[in-house]
Formats: structure tokens, sequence, C-alpha cells
């Protein structure tokens, strides 16, 4: 049997405990019994640290997880990370440029091979942190996206589904990122408000016609770069100002080009002029109105955006923002600029290179989606998956009905290489590998050579829930155990920002590619549930950049400020927001950071868990709940001081209980209830509060208070004090199994030492039974009388706190109104309430009976009173009670003042001037009973 240490150290307790835990097994699923539960944990990227999004996520997965397995399921928590295209090959090209060298130095594979290296060597930093949360993950079934097995079945989606025509190589705008050279999604764009301008801009008419607007269509754009490439002008067509307009020609300023004014819905006429160039090639909604209009797209840039043979030859070679000062000086020159405004714009940025992004109009790979969506919406719509909180089914539907096709390639060498190959006249063939291909279309030994770009990494995500269950999209799945018992998994945890990006499409992908053996298409997971973002203090999101990002390892092993500037420059954080990060943390913590330890942590982030909300960080709850653990710590160790060495019962006898045992039985069945229930509704707030509920207010602060008296009375029966001594440990070892989902490492650490005392022979609290209610143990009369007692107890408690006696002073009560019922309950609880009140005597007086000046409290009809002769000093309380009268005094004047003027008699609604009137008689009964007990004071 362990013993517990004297104080609660959860650096000391937490240390080496996930490590056995791993050892033996614990997480690891068994296929043996009845039901299954399944979760995959959103794979962070393998260059990632943890930060509180993940500390967040993780703990109600872990919840979930640890709740099911101790429910008796069959249960997998599937690890695994993301190999983060951009950011691993940012990474190790910023080592590399440490070096002096680039990857175009390396060559491809080279380079390929130092990723990897880098992977080995330093890519398990978040494995290692997510440990460190106490997360029941199966690790001997972690994946990572490009291991072999995954790789082929990216390859095996990719093929079926070109093969299918559901993937295509086509010309369309992207994101580009003129930095990396790549298309990036909308996720990886930041878009930024900042100060701009707004340019005016005349177009003159072919025509020159002067009888509108001088000759001139007047435009405003805040990229006057762009202009070079306009297809055309639009304008509403049902702006009045414009229909005589629309259908003629203008000129392109600074080109010698002319384009059309054309009639679209998509310009505003209350914005800027009302009517808008159109440049098909660099804005997406311009894009749109292109098509609509079968407009010439003309691409104005080259990949790093410098300006191309396209342009004006004085503009090309120019990066975009010189030549939009160049062309700004020659509109003006050339009397095309009409004004420059202030102007407040969103720009969109990388956020992995902090440049402008730029639409672009490349060459790319495309999954045609309209046809996947379809399914997937049905899937929703008749509840094969729901999403929590419901809300968050709207937002999906929104997406799904408003869908574009996706831009799955990516210019970057790390990552699922594309399975195509082209010959020397551009033509292209796809397979799982070049071999097929040849085969495949017939090539013979013609040179090919493979596609350059590799696979968007939310290609390889949509098809998580399955390629990590080793589907292979053949007959030996329906012969694959954990295919066949965890697929679909139960529930998917993530934010809603990511919604589109990765729900959308697992579902889309899994309903496409796995059946069951039926041949009916598999959703990826039953629910979805949605939590909200994690914001500091005040509200605001946390960014590297204002310097308010938490660490969930600083709030759970401290911060050393000495360590703190190493720990910041490990290379994978930007060195500018490494530094904002380590000023921020010395103003706010210039002695470091306590060691709050995971169970505090964690404990925080389940009780901040409500249905979809944004979470207020605030560090004082953290410490609120290590002052928790510290209590549940301080609990235990009296339990076991008073059980230790001593007789227990073997079994419960109900028979021997008193109202004590009774009633916390009772709440506890009823804790049972309400924590069960929240985890089966996904609401981690109301298991936590009921928990907390229960062992603080109700197990700590009045059942422990309850028997103490009695297991130090030496006339009572060895027989009841050895129930209470089985009590006190069986409800503590049931809080502890309540509490293991959210606070692993202390309940573990208790359990094992008084699991024994119980003959409980279990080898890890997580394989123990979760707590279920039983109907037959809940008490109400027991409830009704503790609820009774603890406000008599109470009510002594306020008037002992009132005339300032220590407790150490017992006090004479009297109970005057008594009715027959409260008779009846005082019968059932005297004797506890003489020794948690310290009363000296109790006695019931009758409501017409004279008493003697007396400090009072009312529990509804009955009062408590507590004579104040030989307790009090007559001269101190009667200044007390001048200065109480004098406060109520002028209240009542004030409302006196107020009902004697006129004005606000005739004006103020009748029942406003009836409530003032209630008030003032209020106030002055309550100066009234206060001049009578001064009175008797005086008389003292």
């Amino acid at each position: 049997m362990n013993k517990l240490a004297t104080t609660y150290n959860p650096a000391e307790l937490e240390a080496g405990m996930y490590q056995i835990w791993e050892q033996q097994g614990y997480f690891k699923p068994t296929l043996d019994k009845p039901k299954s539960f399944s979760i995959v944990i959103p794979p962070p990227n393998v260059t990632g640290s943890l930060h509180m999004g993940h500390g967040f996520n993780n703990t109600i997965m872990d919840a979930l997880t640890r709740f099911h397995r101790m429910k008796g399921y069959n249960t997998l928590w599937q690890p695994g990370t993301d190999h983060a295209g951009i950011a691993t090959q940012m990474v190790v090209e910023r080592q590399l440029g440490l070096q002096g060298v680039s990857r175009h130095d390396l060559g491809r594979e080279a380079f390929i091979d130092k990723v990897w290296e880098w992977k080995n060597e330093s890519g398990g930093n978040i494995t290692r942190q997510i440990r460190r949360l106490g997360s029941s993950v199966d690790w001997s079934r972690e994946r990572f996206t490009m291991d072999d097995d995954l790789s082929q079945v990216v390859k095996e989606v990719f093929v079926r589904l070109h093969d299918e025509g559901l993937i295509y190589r086509g010309k369309r705008l992207v994101n580009w990122d003129p930095k990396l050279q790549t298309a990036v999604s909308d996720l990886e764009v930041e878009n930024r408000d900042e100060k701009g301008f707004m340019y005016h801009v005349r177009y003159p008419f072919v025509d020159k016609d002067e009888s509108f607007g001088g000759g001139y269509m007047h435009i405003a754009t805040t990229r006057p770069e762009t202009i070079l490439a306009d297809g055309c002008l639009a304008v509403h067509p049902d702006d009045e100002r414009y229909k005589d307009v629309i259908g003629k020609m203008v000129h392109v300023p600074m080109t010698d080009r002319i384009i059309p004014v054309v009639a679209d819905p998509y310009p505003d006429p209350e914005f800027g002029t009302g009517c808008v160039k159109i440049t098909p090639a660099h804005d997406f909604n311009d894009y749109e109105v292109g098509k609509r209009h079968d407009i010439e797209i003309i691409n104005l840039m080259n990949l790093d955006a410098t300006m191309n043979d396209n342009a004006p030859e004085r503009y090309r070679g120019l990066d975009r923002f010189d030549a939009r000062t160049k062309i700004v000086e020659d509109l003006q020159e050339y009397g095309y600029l009409e004004k420059i405004e202030p102007h407040e714009l969103k720009r969109p940025y990388g956020d992995r290179s902090g440049v402008v992004i730029e639409p672009l109009l490349t060459d790319q790979w495309y999954v045609k989606i309209a046809p996947l969506a379809k399914p997937a919406i049905q899937a929703v719509e008749n509840g094969d998956i729901k999403f929590v909180p419901e809300q968050y089914t709207n937002m999906y539907m929104a997406w799904m009905k408003d869908i574009q096709d996706w831009c799955i390639s990516r210019q970057l060498w790390w990552g699922h290489r594309i399975p195509a190959w082209y010959d020397e006249t551009g033509n292209v063939y796809v397979g799982r590998d070049e071999s097929e291909v040849r085969v495949k279309y017939d090539l013979g030994d013609i040179p090919l050579r493979q596609d350059e770009d590799v696979l968007d990494t939310w290609f390889s995500s949509a098809l998580w829930t399955f390629s990590t269950l080793d589907w292979t999209g053949t007959d030996k799945d329906f012969d694959n155990a954990i295919l066949q018992h965890f697929h679909p998994t139960s529930v998917l945890v993530t934010g809603f920002d990511i919604i589109f990006f990765w729900v959308a499409r697992m579902i889309m992908m899994t309903l496409h590619f796995v059946k069951d053996k039926d041949g009916k298409p598999q959703v990826p997971f039953k629910t979805v549930y949605v939590h909200g973002l994690v914001r500091d203090g005040e509200g605001q999101k946390m960014s590297k950049s204002k310097g308010n990002v938490l660490d969930p390892l600083d709030l759970i092993d401290g911060i050393d400020l000495d360590a703190l500037a190493a720990k910041r420059t490990t290379g994978l954080m930007n060195p500018k927001d490494a530094t904002k990060i380590e000023k921020a943390t010395r103003k706010e913590f210039p002695e470091g950071l306590m060691a709050y330890g995971t169970d505090a942590l964690r404990f925080t982030f389940a009780s901040l868990a409500s249905t979809g909300r944004d979470i207020k960080f605030d560090l004082k709850r953290v410490e609120g709940y290590r002052n928790f653990c510290n209590k549940i710590w301080n609990a235990s160790k009296f339990v076991l001081m008073n059980v230790e060495g001593k007789s227990i019962s073997d079994t419960k006898r109900p028979k021997l209980w008193e109202l004590s045992e009774k009633w916390i039985i009772s709440r506890l069945q009823k804790c049972e209830q309400a924590v069960n229930t929240a985890f089966e509704t996904y609401r981690f707030d109301l298991a936590s509060q009921a928990i907390y509920d229960f062992i603080w207010n109700e197990y700590c602060d009045w059942y422990l208070e309850l028997v103490k008296p009695v297991l130090n009375d030496d006339t009572v029966a060895d027989e009841r004090k050895a129930e209470i001594r089985r009590v006190l440990l069986a409800t503590l070892e049931t809080a502890l199994r309540l509490i293991h989902p959210i606070m692993p490492f202390i309940s573990e650490e208790i359990w094992q030492t008084i699991a024994p005392m119980l003959g409980i022979k279990g080898k890890s609290i997580m394989l123990a039974d979760f707590p279920v209610a039983n109907q037959e143990l809940i008490n109400e009369q027991a409830e009704h009388d503790m609820a009774w007692l603890q406000g008599l107890i109470g009510a002594v408690r306020n008037i002992r706190g009132e005339m300032k006696l220590g407790n150490a002073v017992r006090l004479p009560v009297l109970l005057q109104g008594v009715s027959d019922e409260e008779r009846s309950s005082l019968n059932r609880i005297e004797s506890q309430f003489k020794a948690l009140a310290k009363v000296e005597s109790l006695t019931i007086v009758g409501d017409n009976d004279e008493v003697p000046l007396s400090s009072q409290a009312l529990i509804g009809s009955l009062k408590v009173l507590v004579p104040m002769k030989g307790l009090i000093d007559p001269s101190a309380e009667l200044a007390r009670l001048q200065k109480v009268r004098d406060k109520l005094q002028q209240q009542a004047d004030a409302i006196t003042k107020k009902l004697a003027n006129e004005g606000f008699v005739a004006k103020a609604p009748a029942s406003v001037v009836e409530a003032e009137k209630g008030k003032l008689a209020e106030l002055q009964g309550q100066v009234g009973e206060i001049d009578k007990q001064m009175e008797q004071l005086r008389a003292l």
C-alpha cells in the first residue's frame, strides 16, 4: 500500500506515473467487450509545440476516453502527427540557412533526407508534451501522415478519385504565397486590419463622349498595380447612374488595351463610385465576374510577385509594391489619377511567411467537390452525424451548400508527392507508381518525369479516421478487427475554425471510400463536439504577436525565468515572437510562475468547457483548482489518519447509518447521476462543477466535520465507528473514480493507497468501474434534514460572527416558532447541531414567551436566538447598533424626502410610489427593532 506524502506536490506525484501507465499497456484497447468507443486525435503538426488549444482539446478527449474505458467499452484513442508540409519545410530550410545552404543546393532527395533526419531527432517534441498532459492515447498505434502505410492510402485515394473523374488539373485562381512560392489554403491566410489608401482613377471612353463623367468612367481601387490586367469595368444593372454606359468601351490607363463596361450584380452601388474594375487573374470575386462575362484573363505577375511580360515594359521585373508606386506616379503624370484617400482595409498575409498573399492564376490539381458533398450533407441531415452544440450544423450546411472545388496541390518538396507523371509533350498519367503508369497507359520505355508538386496536408488529414485504422480499400478490411471495432469513430473533438477544412473533408472522403460489410458507406464519426477558442483573461485571442500566449507546460511545471530564454529559442519559433513572449512573461511573473500541476490545469479546462463558447482563461481559476487538489489531498490524509490501524466494516450496513451517512451517501448518488449525464451530453463544465461541489462542499466541509466528534468520542460503539470509517473510505474512493477522467494523477495516487483498504485489488483506477448511482440509496428525508441542519448551523455561525465571538465560546441557543415537523427533525439532528455549531444548550421557547435580549437570525419562520447577556460588551454592542441605526435612518430619511416631493409622486407610476412606501415602512420597522435592542442593552 502506498503512503501519501505529507503535502501535495504535483511535480513529485506526477513524475513517472504516466510512464508506468504506458509501460503496463493500460491505454491499449481490448476487443472483448460488446461496446466500443474510439476517438482520433486531431493530428498536431510535427513541428508543433503544445499550446493552450492543445491543452483544452486533449483534456476533453482524454476525459471522454477515460470515462468510456471505465464504463466498460473497448476503448481506443488513436494518436498521430501531421507532416505539416509548409511548417516543416520552413524549419529545416531555416536550419540549413544558418549553415549557408539552401534546399536547391542539396537537391530534392537530399533535402527530403534532411527533413526525415530532423523529424527523427526533433519531431517528437509535441508527443512528449501530450504525454505530460496525461493523455491516455494508445502510443503503440501512433501514426504519422508520411508513414509508408498511410502514404499508400493517400495514393490509393488520389488514383481512384482521378480515375472516377473527381480529380483534375486546371488553371485557376489560388492564394499564392510569393515568398514560399506555393499555393496555400484559406486557413493559412491571416487577414489583418491595416491603414491603406483608396486610389480614384479615370478610365477614358473610347468614343470620347464627354456627356457622362466628363468623358471618363471613375473607379476606386486599393491595388492600382493590377489596373494593367483589368478585363472590364462592372456596374450594377439596377444602378440608374450607369444605364446609358453599359456596353461602352474604355481605355485601360497606362496600356494600349480597351475593355467593356458590363452590368453585373457584384458591384455595390453604395460603395465608392459604384463602378469597379474587374481583374480576373488577381481577385477571387473578379475571377467569378470574369467567367460570367467571358472576360480575358491576364496574369500580371511571376511566381515571386514581380511584374511579368504581360505588363508594359517599363514595369517588368518590378516587385508588385514597387510597381504600385511607379504606376501611381504615372497615373498622376498622365492625368488619370483623380485623388488618393486614406482607407481602412483587410490585407491577407501568409501565416508562415508573413508576406502579403497574392491571388494568382496557376496550374494546380483540384478535387471536383460537388459530387462528394451531396452524401456528406445527407449524412448530417439524416442524423448519422450530429454536431454538439447543434448550432454548428448550420455553419457546416452553409459551407457545404456553397462549396468550391478543392485545390490540393502545393509547390513544396516535403509532403506526399502527387502520383502523376508527364511525357515530353506534357501529357499527364496518374498511377500508384511509375511502373503501374507504364502498364496502365501502355507507355513502354518513353521518358517520364513525376509531378514536382506535393499534396495539401489537409488531403492526407481528410483520410485520418480510416487511414490510421489500417484501411487498405480491399476485402482484407473486413477481417481487420481494429477497423471493424473502432470505425466509425465515436466522436471528433475539434474547434469550429476547421469544420470546413478538416471535418467536412473527412466526412466526404470517408463516405466515398469506406464501406461496411453490407456495402453501406460509413461516416468517419457519429458526433462532432465543437469547442470554442482559448482566449486570454481579457477575451483577446492568444497570439505570438501580442505576447499573450500561455504555455500549458509552464502552468504545469512552473517557469524558471533563468531558463526561459533558452526555452523560447528552440528554432521552432520566430525569434521576434519568442522575445515578445519572454518579455511579457517576465513582466507578468517577475518571480517566475508556480507549478500548478497537470490535474489543476485539466480541471480548469473542464470547468470552462461549456457548449461551444470561447474560453477566457484566468490564472486565478488554475490557482483555485490547485487549491482544490490540495483540499482532496488533505482530506485523504485526514481519512487515512482516522482509518489506518483501526477497525473498518467489511460490508456496508445501512442500519448503522445515522443522518450524516444517509445524507452523504444520498448526495453521492446524485453526484454520480449528474456526472454521468454531463459526460454523456458533453457538458464537462457541469461534470466538474458537480464533482467540485460534492468533494469540497459536502464531503470535506460537512461530512468530515460531522464525523470528527463521533470518531473522537469514546462513548460511541466501535461498530458504529467502523461503519463511519467504511463510509469515509468508500465515499472517497468513489469520488476519486468520478474525478479520474479529469484529474488522472491525483486520483490514481490516492486510489492506490485507499483501494486495498476496501479490499479492491485493481491494478489502476482507470481500469475500475465508473460509478453509477444506486437509486435505493437516495434519501430525500435525510437530505431535507441535513439542509435544515446546515441552515441552523449557518445561522448560529452568522450570529457568532456578528457578535465577534470566537469558536471556542459555546453558546446557549433558543429556538422560537418551531413547527411540529421541525421538532421531529430536531430530534434527529440535535447532537450534530450542538457539536458543529459549538452549542452549549438548546432550548425551544414558545411564540409568546418572553426571551432575553438576543442576537437573532431567521430560517423561514423559525427564529434562532443567542442571548447576549454574559457574551458581549453592552457598550460595544450599543456602538455597533448605533452605526447600523444611523445608516438605516439615512436611507429612510432619503425616501421620506422623495415621497414629500409632489413632482415625484405626481409623475412616477403608482407602482413605483407604492414600492417606495413599502421600503420606507420596512426601514422604519428595522429602526424600531434596533431601538428596542438598544433599550434592552442599556438595561444590562
